[in-house]
């Protein structure tokens, strides 16, 4: 408890600092993993991703967390949980982390090595000390990187993972068939029963916004913008960023 205490008061002078004080009290691991979460799917196998607005270090802190981590995956069917932590520091500048669980080694090694090898886009991460064989922890340096942007690649490193261990192995119909051309047939069998994001990122439809109105893109395209605490602390970031570059030329 002394330890939530003294880091929302670090956080108190962030932009963020209200959406993360308030966004997990009482909450239970599960609520958190829950509040912003996505998920992918390829072939069975599925992978949820879930945004926490707090520092990694006092995440991993959390009473029984590798049993909650354990239990929430077994509940809802998972075979990874991805945590993608973000909170500002005492500097205002943005920070963010990746907590990968998986019980499956095979499929978690194979995760960790697609994120630490990209490089569309670069992540740089830094393996931090992990509290489990079945967790892995990075300080994640590209923090222009969001969960938005992760997404491709843990599509990515799923399609790596049944290259690698989900080959089939002397079934009929395959005979001078090679491994490339049955590796694209996977891939494309699974594309076509799977669109890749759970029916939890389908938004409803919206009504068409007024041709009045500031929009990034053609107004009839998608609608009325979406808010999400994730994009909140995406323009936090960015106005951080450019007030940093603004102050550079005072300075010389």
């Amino acid at each position: 408890m002394r330890s939530t205490s003294m880091h929302c008061t670090r956080l108190a002078s962030s932009p963020l600092s209200l959406l993360t004080i308030t966004s997990y009290p009482g909450l239970t691991t599960e609520q958190m993993l829950r509040k912003d979460q996505k998920a992918i799917y390829r072939q069975g196998t599925k992978v949820a991703i879930s945004a926490i607005y707090m520092d990694l270090e006092a995440f991993l802190q959390r009473l029984d967390l590798l049993e909650d981590l354990s239990a929430f995956c077994h509940e809802h069917s998972y075979d990874a949980l991805v945590a993608m932590t973000i909170f500002f520091n005492t500097h205002n500048e943005p920070v963010r982390q990746l907590a990968i669980f998986c019980p499956h080694s095979a499929l978690r090694m194979t995760i960790c090595g697609v994120l630490e090898q990209s490089t569309s886009p670069p992540l740089k991460l830094t393996p931090i000390p992990s509290i489990s064989p079945d967790l892995q922890a990075y300080l994640q340096g590209n923090t222009q990187v969001s969960r938005k942007k992760l997404l491709p690649v843990l599509q990515e490193a799923l399609s790596a993972y049944f290259g690698s261990t989900k080959m089939p192995s002397g079934q009929p119909g395959v005979v001078g068939v090679s491994r490339e051309q049955v590796d694209k047939e996977l891939d494309r069998a699974g594309n076509s029963l799977i669109s890749g994001l759970s029916q939890d990122e389908e938004d409803p439809p919206l009504p068409p916004t007024p041709m009045n109105s500031l929009v990034d893109e053609c107004p009839l395209d998608q609608g009325l913008p979406k808010l999400s605490a994730e994009a909140v602390f995406e323009k936090c970031s960015q106005i951080s960023l450019s007030q940093a570059a603004g102050a550079c030329p005072s300075n010389k």
